[in-house]
């Protein structure tokens, strides 16, 4: 309902559902015209003939950094990347999504961008598998890296599928230590702050922003 219906229905007194589905379809009709009166009246005594259009799950989830034009070693751009794929990763669990591709995401110092993504075997939502593969795809860019400089990095992960009923992989005891090692840090953040626990590597580390997501 846009606002020139709503001061229409407001200079009528008019403030609540209830007050619209009270009145015949004839008055609605003489207040906003036939057809957003007929078509208000039907809402308001829950009448909707349009079908109804399942929302699509997102394709993938992601985040960035963006690193400023300062020279940085290696070992930071190592660091940040590990600060995304552990942000990232945790958000993947929380919408119960797996992901089989990783993605990543670089902007240079001459302003030129390169992609890098990788398949992963099978999907995954364990942060060491995807931070493994982030950091095979960082060491083949550490060439360009180092010749052109880097202000941005990104990670995305993609070909999401459905992570409350993931695949098995063997050896099975080391994935269930992994699960539940990435379970019981899921649960420390929720309750005390993403910043409650965190790897050494990143002790004293900018975390730099979250930014506020939608529902998957």
């Amino acid at each position: 309902m846009g606002p020139v219906t709503a001061r229409r229905l407001h200079g009528c007194g008019l403030h609540s559902v209830g007050d619209v589905a009270g009145l015949h379809e004839d008055v609605l009709v003489s207040i906003l015209g036939r057809a957003a009166g007929r078509h208000l009246h039907a809402l308001a005594r829950n009448r909707d003939p349009r079908r109804v259009r399942p929302r699509r799950r997102r394709g993938s989830i992601g985040s960035q950094r963006a690193l400023g034009p300062a020279p940085r070693s290696l070992a930071d751009v190592d660091a940040t990347l590990v600060q995304l794929v552990e942000r990232v990763t945790g958000r993947l669990r929380d919408a119960g999504r797996s992901c089989r591709t990783v993605v990543l995401r670089l902007r240079f110092g001459d302003y030129s961008r390169a992609t890098r993504s990788c398949t992963l075997s099978r999907p995954t939502t364990h942060t060491g598998s995807v931070l493994a593969a982030a950091r095979g795809l960082l060491a083949a860019a550490a060439p360009a890296i180092e010749a052109r400089g880097l202000t941005l990095i990104g990670l995305s992960l993609a070909s999401l599928g459905d992570g409350r009923a993931p695949q098995l992989e063997l050896p099975l005891a080391e994935l269930d230590r992994a699960s539940a090692l990435d379970a019981a840090l899921d649960e420390v953040r929720h309750r005390f702050g993403p910043a409650a626990v965190t790897r050494a590597a990143l002790l004293g580390r900018d975390p730099g922003w979250a930014m506020p997501l939608l529902p998957d």
